[in-house]
Order: C-alpha cells, then sequence, then structure tokens
C-alpha cells in the first residue's frame, strides 16, 4: 500500500507568513495532503463535479473581479455555496480585501480563510513547490550525502568502508555536508530527488575511534546545508583483486530511486587512493556531462578517428 504524507496548514501559514482572517478551531489540526492547490473559476460559476475540495482555493483578481460582477444576491449565495462545499482553506492572494459574506460564512462553517501580499500566479509556484517537497514519496537510505562543486553526491557502501571519512574529507576541502549515516530521500518531482538528514543526527558525523563530531561547529556553517538535489551516486567498495573495474567512462550506469534513474558509479577503495579526490573529479566530470559534454565519448571518437587514419 502507497503510504501517503501530510503537512500541518499551520507550518505553511507560517513558512509562507500568510495573515489569517478566519481560524476555526480546528486550525492546528487541519493537515493539507495533496501538492496540488486550485483557482475555484468554475466552481464560483457554479460547477461542482469536479471540485477538489481538499486543495487550498487561491482567490485572486479573476475571482474577486468576476464576483464583483454579479448582484448583491447572486454573489452572496455563489460565496456561500463555494463555502459550503467545505474546501480545505481559501486563500485570498495579492492582499485582495476578504468579502465579508465568505468571511462570515467561513466563521460558521470552520472553514480558514487566509490573505498574502504575493500575486497569484507567484504564490501558486511558491505552495506547489514547497507541498512537494514536503509530501513527495521518500525513504531512509543507509550512506552518506555531500554537496560537491554544486553536485549532490549520495554516497553508499558496506559499513566501513569509508563514506563519512571521504565526508569529512570533502568537507576540510571546502565542500558541505548535508546527511551521514543515514539520508532521508524524498521525491519532489518526475526528475528530482532531493536528501537530507534526520534531524537527530543533522550536521554530525560518526569517525570510528573518535566518536561522533559536531561539522557546524567544528568548521563553520559553510560546511553544512539542509537539503540538496541528488546528482550522482557513488558506490563504494573494497577493492576486489583481479575484479575489471570500468576505466574508461563509457559503459553508464544507473541506479533507480523511488521510480528515478540517478547517475551511478563505483569507486573501489584501498590504501592509497585520495578518495576526496576521485569525488571531486567525479563531480565535475558529472556536471559536465549533464551540460553536454562527455570526456570518454570525445576519447573513442579521437581514438576511432586515429585508427581509421591509420588503415
Amino acid at each position: 500500500m502507497k503510504e501517503t504524507y501530510k503537512i500541518p496548514l499551520s507550518k505553511i501559514v507560517e513558512e509562507e507568513n500568510f495573515e489569517i482572517i478566519v481560524k476555526p478551531e480546528n486550525y492546528d489540526r487541519i493537515e493539507i495532503g495533496t501538492p496540488e492547490v486550485n483557482r475555484p473559476g468554475l466552481a464560483l460559476a457554479g460547477f461542482y463535479e469536479m471540485f477538489e475540495e481538499n486543495r487550498i482555493q487561491l482567490m485572486g483578481r479573476a475571482e474577486t473581479s468576476y464576483l464583483a460582477s454579479l448582484s448583491e444576491k447572486e454573489r452572496r449565495e455563489t460565496l456561500e455555496k463555494f463555502v459550503d462545499a467545505m474546501p480545505v482553506a481559501i486563500l485570498y492572494t495579492t492582499g485582495l480585501a476578504v468579502d465579508e459574506t465568505l468571511a462570515a460564512r467561513a466563521t460558521e462553517k470552520g472553514v480558514p480563510v487566509l490573505r498574502t501580499q504575493v500575486k497569484t500566479i507567484a504564490i501558486m509556484a511558491s505552495l506547489i513547490s514547497m507541498l512537494n517537497t514536503a509530501l513527495g514519496p521518500r525513504i531512509t537510505r543507509h550512506g552518506g550525502l555531500v554537496e560537491v562543486y554544486g553536485e549532490g553526491l549520495l554516497l553508499l557502501g558496506d559499513s566501513g568502508v569509508g563514506k563519512s571519512e571521504t565526508a569529512i574529507e570533502l568537507v576540510k576541502r571546502g565542500h558541505r555536508l548535508i546527511a551521514d549515516d543515514a539520508v532521508e530521500i524524498k521525491r519532489v518531482s518526475d526528475r528530482t530527488l532531493v536528501g537530507s538528514a534526520p534531524e537527530m543526527i543533522r550536521h554530525y558525523v560518526e569517525l570510528r575511534g573518535i566518536g561522533i563530531v559536531d561539522v557546524r561547529r567544528l568548521f563553520g556553517m559553510g560546511s553544512v546545508k539542509m537539503t540538496e538535489r541528488i546528482d550522482l551516486v557513488i558506490q563504494l567498495e573494497n577493492w576486489v583483486e583481479g575484479k575489471m573495474y570500468d576505466r574508461l567512462g563509457m559503459d553508464e550506469e544507473f541506479i533507480d530511486i523511488l521510480g528515478i534513474r540517478v547517475p551511478s558509479i563505483t569507486v573501489p577503495v584501498r590504501p592509497g587512493r585520495n578518495l576526496a579526490i576521485i569525488l571531486e573529479i567525479a563531480a565535475m566530470n558529472n556536471r559536465q556531462k549533464r551540460m553536454g559534454y562527455n570526456t570518454a565519448e570525445e576519447f573513442n571518437k579521437r581514438l576511432m578517428q586515429q585508427l581509421e587514419g591509420g588503415i
């Protein structure tokens, strides 16, 4: 069974700095469970067959202008019917005045009414982005997450392979830690995964022989980050003699996380290898690929041209 998530309306109000016009008694218990929002133009025109009452309803200039064009009786009946449909919340945008009829009916029915000074399109985009992040499907993976040159690297591997030590070395080299030991991964769109650390262990790293260290206090606020997009998965494994490891980079590997294919590379670990530098190169190379340049393919083209020229 697919797990669903919800976010308290009060948290949305706090983060978006909404003004509360009508605050029902159950305000602190109201939760939002869908990342979609709605502009109720069709509902105000009388069509309720497809009305989604679980979405936040946005009242912008178009909606209020339509209501102003109605007679006083029609406007009152329209607004009362709208509130009676029990939307989870009504949000007036652009600092528009809240209709007294709507506010009175909402108070009677227990429907929250909010207001923002932000324009409709801008607040719609902001809400959808925030709700997608908060409500997206998620999993927790054993590993680490670091930001290297703007690329989010998810470090996976068996316990003791060196994930935490590599993360600390990267932080010392000026990069940022997002999570160590456990990474909470959310799917925020059809193409994007975002990782973060569980609150209990956020900014902490466990180093065998030393114990738990607070990265933020040791290296400063610039050494940590709350969340980061996952661009590349690094599979760390102990070096196996005789195993063939990719030396050209022609074979692209991917790993499926929450239905999204993420580029993946396997990095063998053995004494003497500087993993921090290797991961820096991996991050830069991955960014270069996303920008349209593939070093392995260019090298292969040169090699083929030279072979053809020698025939």
